[in-house]
């Protein structure tokens, strides 16, 4: 290369290198927010003008990967003790233990002002959640997962929180109660795998998304804004409301069904189905969902309760336009049964246009079933079926695409 050249060559890098060195510290700090921590911090070496372009990161991501306990404890306490500006994103995970530590991170944290937490510490026993973070006022989204939340005597709650999300947590129903209450801006709320819950309150004004996995005795709805509700609960409602003469004023099953009659997507397991079948005439729920359009139901085929209970469910539902199913064995507490094809039930279903059923395995109820809502759905223009079955599928494929259609549009789509 000539001389020429080389001069050239040398003054175009070193207008580029002053260019990004001219940067404003937030639009550094923006930058380096694209890359781990650790990489953000090694910039600090690049020159003197990116030394502490780090400590201006608005978002801070953090894991302990392939990282030794103590080498991870001293980047994060170095992290957090070093950060100048405001914190938009704190996201911190690990499998190692870091109890000891725990609580001064989130000290730390507190005098930075995050606007969104993730926490995702996976060694037991849960983390307890201290005090200073009820006190984050700026706080829009918070995640926790393996923790345990106990609200300190002094709570002002998240006026400004909007996705809430609690996963493998243990707390009570008065603080679980309390903490959603006190966040008046919530639309998104997810609680899985709890334990220490038996009666689930959920008073949120602006809810719309809510999604809970978990075993309680009985849920209480203030959600006039609720669309999408996810209710995956395990056995210990049905059984401690097996007997529905047990109830006080008025049924579980009214109350529930009702507070959500405003909801356009619904997801529920076969044990709610099957205890709301108990609660209520089978024909006639207490509400009717004109706003419904999707249902996923996790049900048992087999078990005459909770068919029932879903077509209950679909007579009450008429502008239900999509429906899902995931198929599952028979329950082993009721041997209760009756072939789908000998009830005579008649469901209309006027604007379903699309079905699927999952875990399909030629099973006869199934089968029926399948003939049920193809008979039910005039409008109906594609089922999707997702073949799990063991045994020889010919002899059930000839049945399923013999079978007729109130529907000329109608496509069975097997998939396998």
């Amino acid at each position: 290369m000539s001389t020429c050249k080389k001069a050239r060559a040398k003054s175009t890098s070193v207008v580029s290198s002053d260019r990004l060195s001219s940067l404003p510290p937030e639009i550094k700090g923006d930058i380096l927010s694209r890359l781990n921590v650790e990489e953000a911090v090694r910039t600090s070496t690049l020159s003197s003008t990116w030394r502490d372009a780090w400590t201006n990161m608005p978002k801070i991501f953090l894991r302990d990967g392939n990282f030794a306990r103590t080498k991870f404890v001293t980047l994060v306490d170095m992290v957090l003790s070093l950060h100048k500006g405001t914190v938009e994103k704190f996201d911190i995970s690990g499998s190692k233990t870091y109890h000891d530590e725990f609580g001064r991170w989130m000290l730390m944290l507190s005098r930075r002002s995050p606007r969104s937490i993730i926490m995702e510490l996976k060694s037991e026993p849960g983390y307890r959640i201290p005090s200073c973070l009820f006190s984050m006022g700026d706080l829009e989204f918070l995640h926790l997962q393996n923790c345990i939340i106990s609200l300190p005597l002094v709570f002002q709650g998240f006026k400004r929180l909007t996705r809430l999300s609690l996963k493998s947590f243990s707390s009570t129903d008065m603080d679980i109660q309390n903490l959603i209450s006190f966040c008046p801006v919530l639309s998104y709320l997810e609680l899985a795998s709890f334990e220490g819950i038996n009666h689930l309150t959920v008073q949120a004004p602006k809810l719309k998304l809510l999604y809970v996995v978990g075993d309680v005795e009985d849920i209480n709805f203030d959600a006039p804004n609720l669309e999408v509700a996810a209710l995956f609960l395990d056995q210990k409602a049905i059984a401690h409301h097996s007997d529905p003469t047990a109830l006080h004023k008025e049924s579980y099953a009214k109350q529930l069904v009702g507070s959500l009659s405003d909801i356009k997507t619904l997801a529920i397991t076969g044990f709610l189905l099957r205890y709301l079948s108990k609660g209520c005439i089978l024909t006639k729920l207490p509400a009717v969902f004109a706003r419904l359009e999707n249902i996923y139901l996790a049900i048992c085929f087999g078990d005459q309760r909770q068919f029932l209970a879903a077509c209950s469910l679909f007579q009450n539902a008429p502008n239900l336009k999509k429906l899902d199913f995931w198929s599952q064995s028979l329950s082993t507490w009721d041997q209760d049964q009756a072939r789908i094809k000998e009830f005579t039930v008649q469901v209309q279903l006027d604007h379903l246009v699309t079905a699927s059923v999952q875990g399909f395995r030629g099973l006869d109820c199934e089968v029926d079933f399948v003939a049920k809502l193809l008979s039910w759905a005039p409008a109906l223009e594609e089922l999707k079926i997702e073949w799990k079955g063991k045994t020889e599928c010919s002899m059930v494929l000839a049945k399923l695409l013999a079978l007729p259609r109130v529907s000329p549009r109608a496509k069975v789509i097997v998939t396998f």
